[in-house]
C-alpha cells in the first residue's frame, strides 16, 4: 500500500449506468482522517438526484428480474472477482476517507467472499408446494419487491455495500443505495466496477449524500417498496417513521450495540484478554458489534484488567492508515473525535477509573487512545450508550443470574460473548443473552457466511447473510390452482 495512488478518483453519482454530476451542482469535502486535510470534493445528491436514480431503477427492472437465477448470479460473481483485482486501490480509498488501516484489508477480502456466497443464493429462492386442500395443487412464489432503497454507514463501506447489494440483486430487485457522506469513494469505484463488467444499466445506482435530503428523499420515495439501513438507532427510527408516513414501504435496520461479554473465573485468558482487545479496538472502535462492556469475574479482575492494558497498548499501534503494519487509524473525522472526547471527558468529570487512555493521541489526525473506564456505574453514560471509539468499560462480577441481568439491562442486543470452560453454563449463557449472535470462547468480529447476522431489541429488525439474506428482499405470494 505504501505508494500506491490512483491515477483518478471518481466523485460523480453513477446513474442509469452512467457517472454524472449532481443536478444542483453542489459538492461537499472530505477530510482524510489522518491529516485532517482535503481527501475529496464529492458531487452531493440531492431529492431530484433520488427521483433519477429511481426512474432508472424502475427502468430496469423488468429485464433484471426476468434474467435467470443463474445470470444474475453470473453477474454478482463477475463483480466479485473485479472486486478482488482492485481490493488495494479500494482499501486506499477507505483509508483517506475514514482512517481504516490497509490491514483492515481483510474486512474486504471477507466482503468480497460474502458477495460470491450471495451470488450462489440467488439460485435458492424458492417457494413451496402443498397439497392439503382438496381438488388444489397449491404453491408459494418469493418474489423481487422492485425498486429498493439502501443506506449504508461509513465505518466499513465496502461490506455494508455488499450486505445490500448483493442480496438485493440477487433476487432480482434493481437498486438506488446511499453511501455515507464520510466515505463515499469506494463505493464509487465499485460502480466504475460494474461499468467494466457490464451491469445492465439502472440495476443499481450509487448516490453521495447526506441524510437530509438523500436519505430522506429515498426512505419517502413512493417508488421505493423496500428499504435497508445500517446506523445508528436514532437515524434508523427515522427512516422508519419517513417509510411509514410515505407508501409503508418494507424496512430492515441493522442498528447500533453496547456489546456485553461475560467473563467467568474459569476463562482461558489466554484467549479472552486478545479476544476482548481485538474487539475494541478493530477499526479503531468503530464497529457496532464491538464488545464495549466487560463483565469479568471479581476474583480475576486485577489480572484481567492487567492483561488487557498490555493487550491494548501493544495491538493500539496506531499510525498513517497507508503505512504497512499499521494496526489502528483516526477516528473517521472531527465529528466522531468529539463525541467519543466527551465520553472519556465524562469519565474523567465523574472521576471515573481509567486504568489506561482517556485523551487525544498526537497533535495531528484524530487519533484517540486506546482506553479502558473501570468500575463505572451501570446508568452511566459510558455504560447505556455506544460510544464508537476505542473504548472498552470493564466492571466486575460475582454472580450469574445478576451478571446476566446487567448485561442484558440495555436497548440494544446486538452481539454478546462469554468465555468459560463449563459447556453448560456456556450454553445457558449463550441462551439467556439478549442478542441476535453470541459468541462462546470468542467475541466480535467473529461471523460466519452461512450464519444470519442482525440485532434483537433496537439494534435491529431483519437478517443479513445466510440462507436467510434473500428471505428480506423478497415478497411471498401464495397461488391457489384449482384441479
Amino acid at each position: 500500500m505504501a505508494g500506491f495512488k490512483p491515477d483518478h478518483i471518481e466523485n460523480r453519482l453513477f446513474i442509469n449506468g452512467e457517472f454524472v454530476p449532481s443536478i444542483s451542482g453542489k459538492k461537499f469535502d472530505i477530510v482524510n482522517p489522518s491529516t485532517e486535510k482535503l481527501a475529496a470534493s464529492v458531487y452531493e445528491a440531492g431529492a431530484e438526484d433520488v427521483d433519477a436514480a429511481v426512474k432508472a431503477a424502475k427502468e430496469a427492472f423488468p429485464s433484471w428480474s426476468a434474467l435467470s437465477a443463474s445470470d444474475r448470479q453470473g453477474y454478482l460473481l463477475k463483480l466479485a472477482d473485479a472486486l478482488a483485482k482492485n481490493v488495494t486501490e479500494l482499501s486506499y480509498l477507505e483509508a483517506i476517507t475514514m482512517g481504516k488501516p490497509y490491514v483492515g484489508d481483510f474486512l474486504n477480502m471477507f466482503g468480497i467472499e460474502i458477495l460470491r456466497y450471495l451470488a450462489s443464493k440467488a439460485l435458492d429462492i424458492n417457494g413451496d408446494s402443498s397439497l392439503n386442500t382438496a381438488g388444489h395443487v397449491n404453491i408459494t412464489l418469493r418474489q423481487p419487491f422492485g425498486v429498493c432503497g439502501a443506506i449504508i454507514p461509513w465505518n466499513v463501506p465496502l461490506l455494508m455495500f455488499i450486505n445490500k447489494a448483493g442480496p438485493a440483486l440477487a433476487a432480482g430487485n434493481t437498486l438506488v443505495l446511499k453511501t455515507s457522506e464520510k466515505s463515499p469513494l469506494s463505493c464509487l469505484k465499485v460502480a466504475q466496477l460494474c461499468q467494466e463488467i457490464g451491469l445492465p444499466k439502472g440495476v443499481l445506482n450509487i448516490l453521495s449524500g447526506f441524510g437530509r435530503p438523500c436519505g430522506e428523499a429515498i426512505a419517502k420515495h413512493m417508488d421505493i417498496r423496500k428499504i435497508s439501513f445500517t446506523g445508528s438507532a436514532v437515524a434508523g427510527r427515522a427512516v422508519k417513521k419517513a417509510a411509514a408516513e410515505s407508501n409503508l414501504k418494507n424496512v430492515t435496520l441493522e442498528l447500533g450495540g453496547k456489546s456485553p461479554t461475560v467473563i467467568f473465573e474459569d476463562a482461558d485468558l489466554a484467549k479472552a484478554i486478545p479476544a476482548s482487545a481485538m474487539s475494541v479496538l478493530m477499526n479503531s472502535g468503530q464497529a457496532c458489534i464491538a464488545s464495549s462492556r466487560v463483565y469479568v469475574h471479581a476474583s480475576i479482575a486485577d489480572k484481567f484488567i492487567e492483561g488487557m492494558k498490555t493487550a491494548m497498548i501493544q495491538m493500539g499501534k496506531s499510525g498513517d492508515p497507508l503505512a504497512e503494519g499499521t494496526v489502528r487509524g483516526p477516528q473517521a473525522d472531527k465529528l466522531q473525535f468529539d463525541r467519543v472526547m466527551s465520553y472519556l471527558n465524562y469519565a474523567k468529570d465523574n472521576k471515573i477509573d481509567m486504568p489506561i487512555g482517556g485523551g487525544r493521541e498526537g497533535n495531528t489526525g484524530y487519533f484517540i487512545e486506546p482506553t479502558i473506564i473501570a468500575n463505572a456505574p451501570e446508568d452511566s453514560k459510558v455504560m447505556k450508550e455506544e460510544i464508537f471509539g476505542p473504548v472498552v468499560c470493564i466492571n466486575t462480577f460475582t454472580d450469574e443470574d445478576e451478571v446476566l441481568k446487567r448485561a442484558n439491562d440495555t436497548e440494544y442486543g446486538l452481539y454478546a460473548s462469554v468465555f468459560t470452560k463449563d459447556v453448560s453454563r456456556a450454553l445457558r449463557v449463550a441462551k439467556a443473552l439478549e442478542a441476535g449472535s453470541v459468541g462462546v470462547n470468542c467475541t466480535s468480529p467473529t461471523m460466519a457466511l452461512d450464519l444470519p447476522f442482525g440485532g434483537w431489541k433496537q439494534s435491529g429488525d431483519g437478517r443479513e447473510l445466510s440462507k436467510y439474506a434473500t428471505d428480506y428482499w423478497t415478497e411471498l405470494k401464495s397461488v391457489f390452482i384449482a384441479l
